[in-house]
Parts: structure tokens; sequence; C-alpha cells
């Protein structure tokens, strides 16, 4: 009795698999449709700090922007080609192509104060929160 599953029609991850099966259907062989890495977002009273794993990356083909609170982060990777003589791959499941995660915060961001660093796979940003200017009553004339 313990195997047996309800379905449940709302339920996210249904959902989520027929979404994956069309993007694979629509994709061809997989390799430019844009796949979502994982990503950490995490907030202080004074920034938010991003961890985003991006494996097999190299630094100069990261790029992030930062637009009224909108951050995108988009990297292009690659597998080098690899030739066997009398071998043949079965199976081949590491992505090649271009991977991109946008989202918003809800406060704006100093795009000046902008900190990131690379290191082992892992993207680490520091985005400090601009400072607001305080409420003012406006005055009808």
């Amino acid at each position: 009795m313990s195997n047996i599953r309800l379905y449940d029609p709302l339920s996210i991850d249904p959902m989520s698999d027929i979404v994956q099966g069309l993007m694979r259907a629509f994709g061809g062989n997989g390799t430019d449709i844009g796949r979502a890495f994982k990503l950490d977002v995490s907030e202080s009273d004074d920034a938010y700090t991003v961890v985003a794993e991006v494996p097999g990356a190299k630094k100069e083909d990261i790029h992030i922007s930062v637009d009224h609170g909108m951050v995108t982060i988009a990297t292009k990777t690659e597998a080098e080609h690899e030739e066997k003589q009398g071998e043949r791959v079965i199976r081949r499941e590491r992505y090649r192509g271009n991977m991109q995660r946008a989202f918003t915060l809800g406060t704006n961001i100093d795009e000046s104060k902008v900190d990131a660093s690379y290191e082992d796979g892992v993207l680490r940003l520091k985005l400090p929160k601009a400072q607001s200017s305080p409420q003012r009553r406006i005055e009808i004339r």
C-alpha cells in the first residue's frame, strides 16, 4: 500500500515534466534552448546575495546586467570535442549551449557598487540596495 501515489492535477511536478518534454521536442538536440542554472538569492538589510552554479563556464563568457532591480545572468558553455578511435558515444549528458536567468528584486540596486566573483563553477554576486529617499507629503496647489 505504501507504493500508491495519488494523482494531483494541480501539482507542479507533472506540469514541469510536460513543459520540459515540449521544450525538448522543439529544441531538437537540446543545444540552444536557453537552459537555466541553479541559483540562491538571500537578502540582508543592505544587500542581496546571489550564488549561482555555472559549471563549465569561463569567467569571460559570463555576462551580468542589472537594470532597475532586474538582474540578468547569461553564459555560454561549450564542451571540448573529443574523438576516440574505435569508440563511439552512446550517451552524452553534458550540456553545451546558452544558459540565462533573469529575475527581479524587490528594491532598486546600487549598480555602481555591485561586486561579482567566480571560482570553481560558482558565481557570487553582492547587490547592494540603493538608498531610497524618505517619503514626503506632496501639497496640492
